[in-house]
């Protein structure tokens, strides 16, 4: 595949059993790529030990004072020297391009199966370690790839060289078969603490990642308590403890290097001696020493490429086991499992854990006294959450949500949690979401009171023009208030105009008099649509056609807002928060 036909337009199902299991799946999956580059790599080598043949036909043309043969000589040198290079060049070429597919490969494999997760995915693996996966993991695994071909080249010209010394000059030939073996037998022992090493270089890193992550989302809440010094100390402990752990994966690799220096010179100096006794009892002529000593100069490159290799394998055999804890992650062995709908799903939205039933085309709200719980009723009504073995699914017109494809569930339920994400961009780009065009981008801003967010973006307008549709937006929209922000999200999730839109305490930053407007038009906009709010404000609760109260994981009590205050001490503790409501709730309970 070429560079320019990315991305695949199919990565394909990968094998994530093991880390191991995951790379030979990945080479599988690029097997032409690879017999390419190891063909040119075959030649390019293949070209570079013949240099050396050259070279002894030449000095053997000066002793004979044959000019016919070295010019001769000549014009093959000049040969292999093109060929090298240009066998060097598609060598480049082949293998760069197996590197960035198979990078891009593993990237669209984790893009697909976070899509697939969602916030499933940072409540069983770490932020940092996501991060880490997605960007130095994936390169490692691409390098790996690259290197094995190229790696694969030099084991068989390698094996070419030594076959033809020990057929040319037994002794020679056994001298450096040895020595190669000898170089091989001292490195690969200490290939184990090498890896061990950097995965400790990689697990402290993964950590000062996950905490820098963590203290830029939270830098406003820190100046605020004034922890901003608290957490930069914990950083520069997490920093020195990369550095400490990089120093001691480098001394390994160092004294590996130092022995791929020593053991080849070693083996240099036996050759040479061995060499030139052959030549002094008669047995080799000057021109077969050259000829002799440049094989094993040349053999001197290849190990370099297998200590490359090995370096490639020991970083990315735990890449790939951190990549396969993450592709191996799954939602439910149900998810998805069914056949493509033939109509959309619509109906009646039904939990049978909690009971909770939401008709229809109504605006239903629902009321949790535990917001972990309000968080996770969201989640499962949306078909986001895993559920527990033999746990019932949600259903949406007695459809089980966990039994129809995923894109199809999304769809059908949109789910806006109380912390929504505004990604980076223009306010054009943020609102250009898949819809059902029966909403437009000013009905869905108007709905949700950004009046005062479309004035602020026109003062901010960078090229001048006024148009708060042009205005970029930072990271996460941190450059506007909470409020702005979760009014900037309700406005996109209903631009999106899902069958059911699931709103997990929308209005939480907005003062009294907007949320009020926000009610009373969001109740208008989705009209003959489903809707259900958890929250607990009573502007939003009056507006309901029904209030469902959830206390203790089940539905105890559903009707009308000011039906509920009278008849239910818990709902009214809850809503209040008067000591007095309290207290008889819990006399109640």
């Amino acid at each position: 595949m070429r560079i320019r036909d990315l991305p695949h337009p199919d990565p394909g199902d990968p094998d994530t059993r093991s880390g191991p299991r995951f790379l030979v799946w990945l080479f599988r999956r690029q097997l032409g790529g690879q017999l390419k580059a190891m063909s040119w790599g075959v030649l390019h080598l293949g070209s570079i030990a013949l240099l050396p043949v050259g070279m002894g036909l030449a000095v053997e043309a000066v002793v004979d004072e044959s000019g016919a043969a070295l010019a001769t000589t000549g014009l093959l040198l000049l040969g292999i020297t093109l060929t090298m290079a240009f066998a060097d060049t598609m060598l480049h070429r082949s293998a760069v391009t197996n590197w960035i597919t198979a990078a891009a490969r593993v990237q669209q494999l984790l893009a697909r199966r976070t899509a697939e997760l969602g916030g499933i995915l940072t409540r069983r693996v770490a932020a940092g370690e996501v991060v880490k996966v997605s960007t130095g993991d994936v390169e490692k695994i691409g390098w790996f790839v690259e290197a094995f071909s190229r790696f694969a080249a030099a084991v068989v010209v390698t094996l070419a060289v030594c076959t033809g010394l020990i057929v040319y000059q037994p002794q020679l030939g056994l001298i450096v078969l040895a020595g190669i073996a000898g170089v091989v037998l001292t490195v690969w022992p200490l290939l184990p603490a090498a890896t061990r090493r950097a995965d400790r270089e990689r697990a402290a890193s993964g950590r000062a990642a996950e905490l820098a992550s963590d203290t830029v989302a939270g830098l406003r809440v820190l100046r605020g308590i004034g922890g901003e010094q608290l957490f930069l100390d914990r950083y520069r402990r997490a920093s020195q403890e990369v550095r400490s752990a990089s120093v001691r994966s480098a001394r390994m690799w160092s004294l590996i290097d130092a022995l791929q220096v020593v053991m080849p010179g070693l083996l240099m100096i036996a050759v040479v001696w061995q060499g030139t006794r052959l030549a002094l009892d008669g047995h080799l002529a000057a021109g077969e020493l050259v000829t002799v000593y440049g094989a094993v100069s040349f053999l001197l490159f290849p190990l370099r490429l297998f200590q490359e290799a090995a370096m490639a394998f020991t970083f990315s055999r735990p890449s790939a086991r951190r990549a396969v804890r993450v592709l191996g992650l799954t939602r439910d062995a149900g998810t998805g499992s069914a056949a493509a709908l033939d109509q959309p799903l619509t109906g009646e939205l039904r939990d049978p854990s909690t009971g909770l039933v939401v008709p229809a085309g109504a605006f239903t709200a629902v009321v949790c006294g535990d917001p972990d719980v309000a968080e996770r009723l969201a989640e499962r009504l949306g078909g986001h959450a895993v559920r527990e073995r033999g746990e019932p699914s949600v259903r949406l017109g007695g459809v089980p949500l966990d039994e129809v494809p995923l894109a199809a569930a999304r769809t059908a339920v949109l789910v806006q949690d109380k912390d929504p994400v505004l990604l980076s961009g223009t306010l054009r780009e943020l609102l250009s979401v898949p819809s059902s065009g029966r909403v437009s981008a000013s009905e869905a801003l108007r709905t949700a009171q950004c009046h005062d967010v479309l004035a602020a973006l026109t003062r901010a307008s960078a090229d001048g023009s006024g148009d708060p549709m042009r205005t970029r937006i930072t990271e996460r929209g941190r450059s506007l208030s909470g409020g702005q922000r979760q009014r900037l999200a309700l406005a996109r999730s209903l631009l999106t105009d899902p069958e059911v839109l699931v709103l997990d305490e929308p209005t939480s930053a907005v003062d009294s008099h907007t949320e009020a407007r926000i009610a009373e038009n969001l109740r208008t906009l989705r009209s003959g649509r489903t809707t259900v709010v958890f929250t607990s404000s009573p502007l939003l609760l009056d507006r309901a056609d029904v209030v469902a109260f959830v206390h203790e994981g089940s539905v105890t009590a559903h009707g009308a807002h000011r039906d509920l205050l009278h008849s239910t001490p818990q709902y009214r503790a809850v809503v209040t928060r008067e000591p007095e409501s309290v207290e008889l709730a819990e006399e109640t309970a």
